[in-house]
């Protein structure tokens, strides 16, 4: 399965897609694709030799449109778009075009301390103001509103011993890097079904 993942910062959990011995000879990272144009995670695309490209909604100079994207990944066959730190809004038409082929991971357990706005550090200060025993992260299909769309997986961690958002974040991360991967590994092997309004992962070989 090919697929493209989208990054606006320093890339990773891209690093941790491409290190996992679960995801070799099932996936190919065939495209990194973000809203800036000189995103850290480049590097990283440079070091893999994975083509790479910076995107918007409009003609800009250095990026793509979106709908220039569309045919870009139709063409490349990408099976799956994983947004790994992606903080921009996806044009509805595109989320529209690649159905429940579009994934997010959140630095949060949802339905709690998501939607616009919340993202990286922010997340895990809100999160710290709040009290709460436990954080961890959430993987969901992207629909057309920040964080709304159905849950696929998740992982928790105890954070009732911390002191600072920053503390929350490092082990939060943590979970990203192991829960992200088995979700692809989950759609290669074509382990998610959706009844029901809900997300299932099967266990059929």
């Amino acid at each position: 399965m090919n697929i493209a993942v989208f990054v606006s910062g320093k890339g990773s959990n891209l690093e941790a897609i491409l290190a996992s011995a679960e995801l070799k000879g099932l996936c190919d990272v065939s495209m990194v694709c973000s809203d800036k144009l000189d995103c850290p995670a480049f590097e990283i695309a440079k070091r893999y030799k994975i083509p790479f490209l910076s995107v918007c909604e409009s003609e800009k100079d250095g990026f793509v449109t979106f709908n220039k994207l569309h045919q870009i990944f139709t063409e490349k066959e990408i099976g799956l778009i994983v947004l790994a730190g992606f903080l921009k809004l996806m044009p509805k038409e595109f989320v529209r075009a690649f159905p429940n082929k579009i994934i997010n991971i959140h630095p949060a357990l949802l339905p709690s301390f998501g939607g616009k706005g919340m993202y990286g550090i922010r997340v895990h200060e809100a999160v710290f103001r709040s009290s709460a025993k436990v954080s961890g992260a959430t993987v969901h299909f992207v629909n057309e509103i920040y964080d709304e769309g159905l849950i696929i997986d998740q992982a928790a961690v105890s954070i009732e011993d911390v002191e600072s958002p920053e503390e929350i974040a490092q082990r939060v991360l943590q979970l990203e890097h192991v829960l992200l991967p088995s979700v692809i590994v989950k759609f290669a092997q074509r382990k998610i079904e959706i009844k029901n309004n809900r997300v299932y992962l099967t266990k059929k070989s």
